[in-house]
């Protein structure tokens, strides 16, 4: 039911949010309320080198079959979808952020 879909999705972006504090604090930050309440289960995430280097980030997701959104200048959203996301997706996600980010 709806209350179990909306507790995994808090669940899942918590999870995601904080994987991506822990692992790629360096790389990107949230810039989406910590608040669940105020952000539903879409992270924005803002690249810290840049437009330049933000977008080829987006792209090597794209590439790797992750789906997410662009906004300019430097941002890539995500939103981890309780329907069809699982727990594995999301380290999924920053385990491709860090490979592309050990490549560059």
């Amino acid at each position: 039911g709806l209350t179990n879909l909306r507790r995994k999705s808090r669940q899942l972006t918590a999870y995601l949010e904080a994987l991506i504090e822990q692992e790629l604090g360096s790389v990107i930050r949230s810039v989406t309320p910590k608040a669940p309440e105020q952000r539903g289960c879409q992270l924005s995430l803002q690249v810290l080198a840049g437009r330049e280097q933000g977008r080829r980030r987006f792209e090597h997701l794209n590439a790797h079959g992750i789906i997410g959104d662009w906004r300019e200048p430097d941002v890539i959203r995500l939103s981890p979808t309780p329907l069809y996301n699982r727990f594995s997706d999301c380290f999924r996600v920053v385990n491709s952020i860090k490979q592309w980010a050990e490549l560059s």
